[in-house]
C-alpha cells in the first residue's frame, strides 16, 4: 500500500509546513526528531487536524493528515482535488476569506473559530485553530496551513 505521506514531494511539503509553523508560532507542531520521512509519518498520524492549501487564486487543498481526512470524510485523492473554500458553507465563505487574508498579512492567526462542513454535509464548529503562511526557506509564499484539535459537530440546518 502506498502511503501518500511517503511521496517525496509530500515529505518536502511537510518540511515547509513544519518549518513555517515553527517560524511563525515559535513552537514545533510535532516532535522534529528523525528523518523528514519519519516526521511526515508522525504528522500524518497526529491526533489533531492538519490541512493546507497552495497559493492558487482559488486555493486547492494539497495536504490533509488522517485526522483531517476523517473529519472531512474524504480520501487523499478527493481531499487534494478540493478547492479549500468548499470546506465552508456558502454563507461562511466570506468570513473564511477575511480570516485567510488576515493570516496572509500577519503571517499567522491563532484562536480562529468557524463552522466547516464535511463532504457528506456534516457541519462542525472548529475552535482555537491556528492558520499560518507556508513559505520556502527563501521566503517564497507557497500556501497556508491550519491546525486544530478542538471541534464539535453541529445539528443539521
Amino acid at each position: 500500500m502506498q502511503f501518500h505521506w511517503a511521496n517525496p514531494s509530500i515529505v518536502e511539503w511537510c518540511q515547509h509546513l513544519l518549518d513555517s509553523y515553527a517560524h511563525w508560532i515559535k513552537l514545533e507542531l510535532i516532535d522534529r526528531t528523525g528523518t523528514p520521512l519519519e516526521q511526515a509519518e508522525r504528522l500524518f498520524n497526529s491526533t489533531f487536524v492538519v490541512a493546507s492549501h497552495g497559493p492558487e487564486a482559488d486555493p486547492i487543498l494539497n495536504y490533509g493528515n488522517q485526522a483531517a481526512l476523517s473529519l472531512w470524510v474524504m480520501d487523499w485523492q478527493q481531499f487534494t482535488k478540493t478547492p479549500s473554500r468548499l470546506t465552508a458553507e456558502p454563507p461562511n465563505r466570506e468570513e473564511r476569506t477575511r480570516m485567510l487574508d488576515q493570516a496572509k498579512i500577519q503571517g499567522y492567526i491563532s484562536n480562529y473559530r468557524g463552522v466547516r462542513i464535511s463532504s457528506i454535509g456534516e457541519r462542525f464548529l472548529v475552535d482555537q485553530a491556528i492558520i499560518w503562511n507556508i513559505h520556502k526557506p527563501d521566503g517564497t509564499k507557497i500556501g497556508q496551513g491550519a491546525t486544530f484539535s478542538n471541534w464539535k459537530y453541529l445539528d443539521p440546518i
